[in-house]
């Protein structure tokens, strides 16, 4: 049986901006970077914007500060960083929490006042992603 899982990440995103230079500015790995007009797998899709991801996997959980704390761990000192390059670069930043519901497991979607503080330190928004799997409520009615 599939498990009820979360995946958290942080994105700088804009028209165009150096991915190198932010990466080399902010001293981490990014998870994923892709650059505006590149094509989307196989297909005839391009990239509309140019991003710098930094992300966890999918994992299992029922609690969606378990992954956001794993990437704000990794940036919450570097928000002066992350301020210059949005406003060197003219770029935007934003949290995506996406949840897999399993078999009606839903996990606590909540964020905590050190979460908020943080993202509007740094002027992020917040994406939530939601995929409710069919599931058989056994309650009779």
């Amino acid at each position: 049986m599939e498990k009820t899982k979360v995946m958290a990440y942080f994105s700088l995103f804009g028209d165009s901006f150096p991915l190198e230079k932010a990466t080399k500015k902010l001293g981490i790995t990014p998870t994923k970077t892709y650059k505006k007009g590149d094509r989307i797998r196989d297909l005839s899709i391009t990239r509309k914007v140019t991003c710098w991801d930094l992300s966890t996997d999918y994992q299992e959980s029922f609690d969606v500060n378990e992954q956001l704390d794993q990437i704000i761990k990794q940036i919450q000192e570097k928000d002066s960083i992350i301020n210059e390059i949005r406003k060197t670069y003219s770029v935007e930043c934003k949290f995506t929490i996406v949840i897999i519901i399993e078999e009606g497991y839903t996990p606590a979607l909540y964020l905590n006042n050190e979460v908020i503080k943080f993202a509007s330190s740094i002027d992020a928004e917040f994406d939530i992603d939601l995929y409710a799997n069919p599931y058989i409520d056994d309650m009779d009615y």
